[in-house]
């Protein structure tokens, strides 16, 4: 029997964003985002959990390369976004909230077809020591 094997990488980075809807008016999007709706943004130290599955080679042992994996992430989402204004200064957000819900599912999407015969399992993302978003591989079929 091949058991399947999860493999969780952190990794982090540092981006500001707005919380700003154009569809609300001022005063509306000052109610729902609160001091998070300034309109030069606000920054966050972002902790990125990567999650991926798979049965290891038996070549290696492993799912994945690690290296491989801390590879793609740096090029998918650290060196893009990290000390970047994500609303401002990158195109995965265009037209896009940069909400924390948002962001994970974006992380979803640039990662779900990169990882060398893996599978991606869950992406848990950290905006602050008490919030998180989590997308998991079965919730995420449901909803793309």
């Amino acid at each position: 029997m091949k058991l399947k094997v999860y493999l969780t990488r952190i990794y982090r980075f540092s981006s500001a964003h707005r919380l700003y809807s154009p569809r609300l008016t001022e005063e509306e999007n000052r109610a729902v985002f609160g001091n998070c709706g300034n309109p030069k943004g606000h920054g966050h130290n972002y902790i990125l959990e990567v999650t991926i599955s798979g049965i290891p080679d038996p070549l290696t042992g492993m799912v994945i390369r690690r290296q491989n994996l801390d590879r793609i992430v740096e090029d998918k989402i650290i060196q893009p976004w990290d000390h970047r204004h994500l609303d401002e200064d990158t195109a995965d957000f265009k037209g896009n909230f940069s909400t924390g819900e948002v962001i994970t599912r974006i992380v979803w999407e640039k990662l779900r077809s990169c990882l060398e015969g893996a599978s991606l399992s869950k992406i848990k993302l950290w905006e602050t020591s008490s919030s998180f978003f989590e997308y998991f591989e079965k919730d995420i079929e449901t909803v793309l």
